[in-house]
């Protein structure tokens, strides 16, 4: 074999391993982080929670239920196509399986939506566990474990790209007064946001947001935009 076409060989099969060397819990999280952001920003559950627990009891999408039922959490009953014979639940889609996931949640561990910090994964775990959800006594640590490993915290509470530039300034960033002067800023709340924390974050005081705003209370919604 002529040398540069083994050079090429070598480099291309370095490059399909180097691809492949990707693991299922890596695809897992690119095919479903959105989903599970999403699902985070309309419940309250972080999103770490979601893909960590869907990754361990789906083995990264890979068990049968994940292939032919959407089924990630081994959620059992009926409805859904099922085009296996089986107990567990089906669903058109691994978006509507997260969907019942939060209902099944909000059924049986109420409490963690009231008491636990949105971004606090390591509650949720144990509280979770602590609940009944499962029978091992290690199920908390080894949920924790594949999102430490796999830093799924980072998709808890993402800042969205129209709210950055705002971010931005509230950091300090040197803008034209002229502009500032002519511009409104406002910010859309996110899950774990209180009035205090935003207050802090754009130099400002509650009294103020509170006033801007014709806000009565200081309770807050998910999406909810605020003038500053």
């Amino acid at each position: 074999m002529p040398k540069n076409l083994l050079l090429i060989g070598l480099l291309v099969t370095f490059l399909t391993g180097t691809a492949l060397g990707q693991t299922a819990a890596d695809r897992y999280v690119e095919s479903y982080k959105e989903a599970a952001i999403q699902t985070m920003n309309q419940h309250g559950v972080p999103a770490s929670i979601i893909l960590g627990i869907a990754i361990h009891e789906s083995a990264s999408g890979t068990s049968k239920i994940a292939k032919y039922l959407n089924n990630h959490f081994g959620l059992k009953g009926k409805g859904g196509p099922k085009p296996i014979a089986s107990s567990y639940k089906g669903y058109e889609n691994v978006e509507q399986c997260y969907e019942d996931f939060v209902t099944f949640l909000k059924k049986r561990f109420n409490t963690l939506f009231i008491h636990c910090p949105g971004g606090d994964y390591k509650k949720w775990a144990m509280g979770i566990q602590r609940g009944g959800y499962a029978a091992s006594h290690t199920w908390a640590s080894q949920v924790v474990g594949i999102i430490k490993k796999y830093k799924l915290y980072e998709y808890d509470n993402p800042i969205p790209e129209s709210i950055r530039p705002l971010e931005n300034a509230a950091a300090g960033l040197a803008m034209n007064s002229e502009e500032t002067s002519n511009e409104k800023l406002t910010y859309q709340v996110r899950h774990g946001d209180t009035l205090g924390a935003i207050a802090k974050k754009f130099n400002t005081t509650v009294k103020e947001i509170l006033e801007k705003n014709s806000l009565k209370t200081s309770s807050l919604s998910i999406g909810q935009v605020l003038q500053l």
